[in-house]
This record gives structure tokens, C-alpha cells and sequence, in this order.
């Protein structure tokens, strides 16, 4: 089979998308979003597929086999994704999905479609720590080769503190998120604070009495659920890492591998906070804790990078 070429970026409205995103921008510009429809947006390798589970699973009150019936790709479409012409596009399997829908998005507020905010959409936001951002997203692009080039680390933490890469920069992308949550219905949830509830569950399940749920029970609030405590726990240890890490219906196993050849890096790679550790020169870190001043300082935006 012919490989996958690695795409090049082009600006829409100043903002770098993959070419093939570009090329569809006018069709998904003009999407029609409906009043129920729910969007999960995230930059890029900020825990995606993480709170799409955890959505899947709330919906299916903790049933993992109704999440076993399908990839999670094709339970919640990513509509600005345009794969190449032998797989379907998010927007088509979007737009005959029936109601009520659950989308996917890598867009920033200055790109989303208008019909989202035209019918005041549920939308959950998931924000990762710029640190761990680069170094997720630095590893995707070496096994997704439908990415751009990253060139080395330094190279490509060059462009990702430049915001010259796809969905582009990280400090727009979650400070426009973050603005935007006092004007719509959007629900901003932090990476971290998933994380750590998780590494709570541990020490619940050996006595503790934290409540290792917190951050599920926002969502599922959200959603205008309520969900029996038994159905928590499922929910908490079925999206565990390791055990999504596992899982063919979340762990893009599915995805053939001159796409994503997970020889190179998997998918899910090591859902932790703190990576950046191994990662990072002392230089490169005092340079980010700089441009984390610079560029959110003014703002109530909080970031850890370490628990």
C-alpha cells in the first residue's frame, strides 16, 4: 500500500492546521452543530482520548461493553480531522450520526465553527501543562505520519513555544478555552486534577477516605447525571491508563501502522505528569516558566507540572 505523506502546515485565519484541514476549511467552517450535541475539545495530546472514555463511559452509566462496540474514534468523530480518502472523515460520520452527539475538536476559539456557539453547546475543555504538552505531542509526531516533520527536541520545543505547529500555540489555544468559559456552557478541567484523583484511587481502595471520583462527578454534573457510587468506581477504574493503555477500543491499536506506527512511540505513551523531567534542559525549563509568566500571567489560569 502506498505510505502516508507527512503533511505541511497552511494558516487559516493565522492559525497553522494541517493541509488537508485547510483545504476542507469552508465545509468545516459551515458544520452545523445542534442543541444537543456535546464537544469534547483539548489541544492536542492533553488527555483526549482520556475524557473521551471518561464521557463514554458516564453516558453508558459505567458500562464498558456499550464502549467495547466501537473504537473511540468512531463513538465521538473528530470533525477537523481529514484523513487521507481510504479512511472516513469525522465530518461525514458527524453529520449522519443521530442525536444526541458527542464530537471531538482540536480547534481554538477563533476557529470553531459559529453554529456551536449559535446553539450554546455543552462543550468540556481538557487542559494539560504546557511542559508535558511538548514532550506528548513531540512523540506523536514521530509515530503519526501524518504529522509534520518534528525535526529533534529542541527543534520542535522551538516551534511548540513559537505556536508554529498544528492546532497551534498552546498558550492561545488554552487561554482562549479559558476566557471563553464565562460567556458559554463550558466545563474546564484540568489534566492534572484527573491525575491526581486517579493516583487517590489507590490509596482509597486501601482506606483512605479521599473521594478518588471528584473530577467524574463534575462531569457527569455536567451532563445532568447522577450516578451511584458503584458506578463511579467502574468508571474510574475502567479509564485507569493501564488499562486503556490496553484496551483495543482506546489505544488506536486499530489504526493501521504506516499511519501510526507504534513502533516508534505508542499512542498512549505514559499518562503522567511530570515527563518533562526527562525531556527538558534546565535552560529549556526556565525558558517555558518564562513564557507561562509572559503569556497567562495576567491571567486566573493556573498550571501545575507537578504533583
Amino acid at each position: 500500500m502506498e505510505p502516508i505523506k507527512r503533511t505541511e502546515l497552511v494558516d487559516v485565519d493565522g492559525i497553522p492546521c494541517l493541509k488537508d484541514t485547510a483545504d476542507n476549511w469552508q465545509r468545516l467552517w459551515a458544520f452545523k452543530a445542534r442543541p444537543d450535541d456535546l464537544l469534547i475539545c483539548t489541544y492536542p495530546k492533553a488527555g483526549t482520548s482520556w475524557i473521551q472514555e471518561i464521557v463514554s463511559m458516564i453516558q453508558h452509566r459505567g458500562d464498558p461493553q456499550k464502549c467495547d462496540q466501537a473504537p473511540i474514534h468512531q463513538r465521538i468523530p473528530f470533525i477537523d480531522l481529514f484523513p487521507p480518502k481510504r479512511f472516513p472523515h469525522g465530518l461525514d460520520e458527524a453529520e449522519v450520526m443521530p442525536s444526541p452527539r458527542t464530537l471531538k475538536s482540536h480547534l481554538p476559539v477563533p476557529l470553531l465553527p459559529p453554529s456551536f456557539w449559535e446553539q450554546n453547546c455543552k462543550i468540556i475543555y481538557f487542559a494539560r501543562n504546557a511542559k508535558d504538552s511538548a514532550v506528548s505531542y513531540f512523540h506523536f509526531h514521530r509515530m503519526n505520519k501524518e504529522l509534520p516533520e518534528p525535526g529533534n527536541w529542541d527543534e520542535f520545543l522551538e516551534n511548540f513555544l513559537m505556536g508554529k505547529i498544528a492546532w497551534g500555540s498552546w498558550f492561545d489555544h488554552v487561554r482562549g478555552w479559558w476566557e471563553a468559559k464565562e460567556r458559554y456552557q463550558i466545563l474546564y478541567l484540568f489534566y492534572e486534577d484527573m491525575k491526581e484523583q486517579q493516583e487517590k484511587d489507590r490509596k482509597y481502595n486501601s482506606g483512605s477516605q479521599m473521594d478518588p471520583a471528584r473530577e467524574i462527578r463534575k462531569v457527569a454534573q455536567f451532563l445532568g447525571l447522577q450516578l451511584p457510587d458503584q458506578v463511579v468506581n467502574q468508571i474510574v477504574q475502567h479509564t485507569m491508563f493501564e488499562n486503556m493503555k490496553v484496551n483495543p477500543m482506546t489505544n488506536y491499536s486499530s489504526i493501521p501502522s504506516f499511519i501510526f506506527d507504534q513502533t516508534v512511540s505508542t499512542f498512549m505513551r505514559k499518562g503522567t505528569v511530570g515527563d518533562w523531567k526527562e525531556h527538558f534542559t534546565a535552560a529549556q525549563s526556565e525558558w517555558f516558566d518564562d513564557a507561562c509568566l509572559r503569556l497567562l500571567g495576567d491571567s486566573s489560569l493556573v498550571f501545575r507540572t507537578e504533583l
